[in-house]
């Protein structure tokens, strides 16, 4: 059985995505296609990196970066020198592509930091809060804020979402006028900056042994190649939860960010909560810089 959706023909519509929902493949298209205008400006354009699940979450999943060959024509390759090679990335540039990207039985969708036309210069910056098993939801709102204070200090708004799972994305837009290297190391002095604040509670450390009771905050989604979970995408998770873009306002410790899922989003934020993100000129200051660096200490 077939059937087509915005021009893109989907094959095997009925297989299962999500078994406890009973949400097939279908569904996943028609979530999609029902929050397109929501996710298009945070898509369009950025090379990808995706979870494909080709079974669903019946069977296991697997992360795609490089694709040659295999994809619908409505998406574009585009080819970006790495250390070693080039290598072919996919990218989308209407809803068409989103929802091809769903037809080839991807879930989850990641994306770079710079957008194709200026490949080594990104437009934002991320910094992704990780809690440990330990950590309580009211924790990780308050290194949010934290975070957006410290931001604020260096004249730059940030704006926050959900990441499908238990923690949160705190998002800087930024004119692209700095190079890979400086954003992340701009992007480490502040999350180290913060760690120093409350090391009993922050830790810029990634393995995970000791640190169940504390927040991660990985800066590493400023690194070149690397990606961070697209808004509005859906996750390859129990629950069908998809990373919600919020207002801080919304940030509260009574929101369970469990609620967003690929049935309950189309009908919330009616109202873009990022609004001021997309007319926002941030600069990422040389008074900024040396600020960060005179507050950043040595932290383990």
């Amino acid at each position: 059985m077939e059937t087509t959706v915005r021009g893109v023909r989907i094959s095997h519509p009925e297989r299962v995505i999500y078994p406890e929902l009973d949400f097939s493949k279908l569904d996943l298209v028609r979530y999609y296609d029902g929050i397109g205008e929501r996710i298009l400006p945070h898509v369009v354009d950025r090379p990808l990196t995706l979870v494909h699940c080709p079974d669903g979450m019946l069977a296991p999943c697997n992360y795609m970066r490089h694709r040659k060959v295999w994809g619908p024509d409505v998406l574009r390759r585009v080819r970006i020198q790495e250390k070693t090679k080039v290598g072919e990335y996919l990218a989308v540039d209407d809803l068409k592509g989103v929802i091809a990207l769903a037809q080839m039985g991807v879930i989850e969708i990641h994306t770079w930091n710079s957008t194709t036309k200026d490949i080594e210069r990104p437009n934002r910056l991320v910094w992704d809060f990780d809690p440990g098993p330990k950590v309580k939801w009211p924790a990780v709102i308050k290194a949010a804020k934290a975070i957006r204070e410290l931001l604020a200090t260096l004249g730059l708004d940030s704006w926050v979402k959900t990441t499908g799972g238990r923690g949160l994305h705190v998002v800087v837009p930024i004119v692209p006028h700095r190079q890979w290297d400086e954003c992340l190391d701009f992007s480490r002095a502040v999350a180290s900056a913060l760690a120093a604040t409350d090391p009993a509670l922050f830790t810029i450390t990634f393995a995970k042994r000791g640190r169940e009771s504390k927040i991660l905050i990985d800066y590493l989604r400023n690194n070149r190649t690397n990606t961070s979970v697209c808004a509005y995408s859906a996750r390859a998770r129990d629950g069908a939860t998809v990373s919600m873009p919020l207002t801080w306002e919304q940030l509260t410790a009574k929101l369970d960010p469990a609620r967003f899922t690929v049935e309950t989003a189309p009908r919330l934020n009616k109202v873009d909560p990022w609004r001021g993100y997309w007319t926002a000129r941030q600069k990422i200051a040389r008074k900024a810089f040396d600020a960060i660096t005179r507050l950043q200490p040595d932290v383990a």
